[in-house]
């Protein structure tokens, strides 16, 4: 029954009240595993109406007069979930949320579609929670590490309070993924993060079918409507390579980027720079330097056009770069840049890659991506 109680808590409750929830039950959970075996040997030695062991069942009367009158609260049904994304159902400001966050689906994925000439694109990967399987812990973490995201992570998403004490602020918290603010907190500095336990880039599990595509969910939130707008004039989407970044839960940087980051990319495709597809996306002519936030300086970035980010682009970027090259997917540093023009969106995305195996490569993010 635990994997059930969880899950309704999880449903049901929000922000505060899923931390207040969660709370409550570890409280029943401790007093029960204590109470539980006293009352139990009380009733069986007391043996009330001839009943044995049988009499410890008999918990169950005022516990039903308690919780009888609760009945009627309880939603007679609850929609099956039927794809990646909030849960539908629920009540009052959940079942907006829920509907909203259905349009906004929707509407990312006519844009999306409209921008590949395609009037149906496949739904991004990802079941409810997907997780690397147990075998995969030595290379993408255990749930019971310490790591400060992470727990920030568990408190989003089950109501743990970090050792710490400093409750994060969860800007939003689906089954796939949670989004906080960076550091420092600016309208135009978050972070998505997974909702399971995952290191980083290194984690062979990201380039499988089964991820969750949490490269699209970052671009959803952070566009111009989404939930947790990059309030920017140009948006970038980063990850660090292992060695590159701090802490080790695997976050995706939603943040700004330069004007003349934007017109760079632009220039560069204008003059066939950019590969047009994944598997030309190593090619010598398909490198260029870009510059950085000021005194950055140039960096050498392979660039790839995408019409949407529905494929995974971790898998892209290990099967076109990392193998094809010989190379370690830990010493990569990965970077989407929406074309932006003065009408808005322009229905493409520039991908960028770079490690310190190029001349004036980089494994970082940082050198684009404008925090502060």
């Amino acid at each position: 029954m635990v994997p059930q109680i969880l899950a309704t808590l999880h449903v049901t409750f929000d922000g505060r009240a899923r931390a207040t929830a969660f709370g409550l039950y570890g409280t029943v959970m401790s007093v029960g595993s204590v109470a539980g075996p006293v009352l139990g040997g009380v009733l069986t030695q007391a043996d009330p109406y001839g009943l044995g062991r049988r009499s410890v069942f008999l918990l169950n009367v005022p516990l039903g007069i308690v919780t009888g009158p609760a009945r009627p609260q309880v939603p007679a049904r609850v929609p099956q979930r039927t794809g990646p994304g909030p849960r539908p159902g629920g009540h009052g400001p959940l079942r907006a949320r829920a509907a909203a966050d259905r349009r906004r689906d929707r509407r990312g994925a006519r844009c999306e579609g409209a921008a590949s000439g395609s009037s149906h694109l496949p739904t991004p990967p990802g079941g409810p929670n997907p997780c690397p399987p147990a075998g995969l812990q030595g290379l993408c973490g255990s749930p019971a590490d310490t790591d400060p995201l992470w727990q920030d992570v568990r408190y989003c998403t089950q109501g743990i309070v970090p050792p710490s004490g400093v409750r994060p602020n969860c800007l939003k918290t689906t089954p796939n993924y949670v989004v906080l603010h960076g550091k420092p907190e600016t309208q135009h500095n978050h972070l998505l993060l997974p909702s399971c336990r995952i290191t980083g880039i290194e984690c062979p599990y990201l380039v499988t079918s089964n991820v969750a595509n949490y490269w699209h969910e970052a671009w959803e939130n952070a566009r111009r409507g989404g939930d947790v707008p990059v309030q920017y004039p140009d948006i970038g989407l980063g990850i660090n390579s292992q060695a590159a970044r701090r802490l080790n839960q695997l976050h995706i940087h939603m943040a700004g980027v330069r004007d003349s980051t934007q017109r760079r990319l632009q220039e560069l495709e204008a003059a066939g720079r950019i590969a047009p597809q994944p598997s030309n996306w190593g090619d010598v002519q398909y490198r260029a330097p870009v510059t950085g936030t000021q005194g950055s300086g140039d960096r050498t970035y392979r660039i790839l056009r995408l019409d949407s980010l529905t494929p995974n682009l971790f898998a892209l970027l290990n099967v076109n770069v990392v193998r094809r090259f010989g190379l370690d997917m830990a010493g990569q540093t990965l970077i989407v840049v929406p074309k932006m023009t003065a009408a808005g969106f322009a229905g493409a995305f520039y991908v960028l890659n770079s490690d310190s195996s190029l001349h004036d490569g980089t494994n970082t993010c940082d050198h684009l991506l404008v925090y502060g």
